[in-house]
């Protein structure tokens, strides 16, 4: 044996849990490229208000560019190129022709500039950052990406908030229920007997409640006056409230294996306290296993809040979401006429199956015998 591949066996053997996931997983292509997709996601809602342009929340910015087609800034024209991307300035007007509906006209002898990190709408970056200085912006007008919808918002700035927005619910409801998930799991895991019992119980019956019908009720109940915020951290409470059963008795399934053990044995011995024993010496065994749940489980949560919302039980405006933005797409007269309505469908498909197939190679590279089962 060639000293390099004794050295590669020694480094297997003495690397830690995670290194030898993190090895196995970039030998997954897909998971990597996921992983890419999702990083770039995830940076783009983070530094939204910088990114964007314009502040999404406000309707009627330009007043002649409603229902606008996306702008993309160009290098040269028949005039000829230019260093700096620039727009043409367009005019719109009604035409019989199209029934009434706008017409844009093109002047081609006149140029706007893109310029780059200009002064715009005031923002809080990360919440609590106060700032206004825009990635890029126009000399003259305004430019629009994406295009516009019908209140004349932009859908670039609208979409990178509402990926940003989909995460944050995400996180809450994901974080809310893994809490809950390990402490119930944990106690049933460990004491077993009646206190299982009792607990499955319970368990059972919160994972037969409707999901859809649970949440019409609660709209039902929810005040009109309620602040977007408000609605926001409802809305993530009881997502988190519903969705810990699943990873709870995965927990609970480990633990009555693992509650045995001599290791466990031992600490009781010394007289560890129960609580002391799960979450120092049981729920560490497991925790790779547990971040592979939380991942997977994401998706699921973004998933019920943008269909909440699409369906009008969850976050309105002036909340941007992705299911906010959705329930634009459903119209005929986008269908026919405004097809870059569904630009945020690609994102949100993107950020769904990202996390999905990330999801996937996590939970192969955090199983030991995925590799002897190839």
């Amino acid at each position: 044996m060639t000293a390099p591949s004794q050295t590669a066996k020694e480094a297997y053997f003495t690397a830690s849990q995670r290194q030898l996931i993190w090895a196995r997983f970039k030998k997954q292509r897909a998971a990597m490229v996921a992983a890419t997709v999702l990083l770039v996601l995830i940076l783009s809602g983070l530094f939204a208000p910088f990114l964007s342009p314009y502040d999404p929340t406000v309707a009627g910015r330009d007043k002649d560019y409603l229902n606008g087609a996306p702008q993309i800034p160009k290098f040269c024209d028949k005039n000829g190129c230019s260093l700096r991307p620039f727009l043409h300035t367009v005019t719109r007007e009604r035409s019989l022709a199209t029934n009434f509906r706008w017409v844009e006209k093109v002047n081609e002898d006149e140029r706007r500039y893109v310029q780059f990190f200009v002064q715009g709408d005031s923002y809080k970056l990360f919440g609590f950052i106060p700032g206004n200085i825009h990635l890029f912006g126009m000399d003259q007008g305004y430019v629009h990406l994406f295009g516009t919808d019908s209140a004349g918002k932009d859908i670039f700035s609208r979409t990178l908030h509402a990926v940003w927005t989909s995460l944050q619910v995400g996180t809450l409801g994901v974080l809310i229920s893994f809490v809950l998930a390990l402490a119930i799991g944990g106690i049933a895991g460990y004491y077993g007997g009646m206190v299982d019992s009792v607990i499955q119980m319970v368990t059972d019956a919160v994972r037969t409640i409707p999901s859809i019908p649970l949440f019409m009720a609660i709209a039902a109940f929810i005040p009109p006056e309620w602040s977007a915020e408000t609605r926001f951290f409802v809305i993530t409470l009881i997502l988190g409230l519903v969705g810990w059963p699943t990873l709870a008795r995965r927990v609970r399934t480990h633990l009555l294996t693992e509650r045995n053990q001599e290791y466990v044995l031992a600490a009781q011995l010394c007289g560890a306290s129960p609580s002391h024993i799960i979450r120092r010496h049981l729920l560490p065994s497991f925790t790779s296993y547990i971040i592979v749940d939380l991942v997977i489980s994401f998706p699921y949560v973004v998933l019920s809040e943008t269909a909440l919302s699409f369906i009008g039980l969850g976050l309105k405006d002036p909340v941007n979401s992705l299911g906010v933005m959705l329930q634009n797409v459903t119209k005929a007269d986008v269908l026919l006429n405004y097809q870059w309505y569904f630009i945020p469908v690609l994102f949100f498909i993107a950020l769904v199956m990202a996390f999905v197939f990330v999801g996937d190679g996590l939970r192969d590279a955090a199983d030991p015998y995925s590799e002897s089962r190839k």
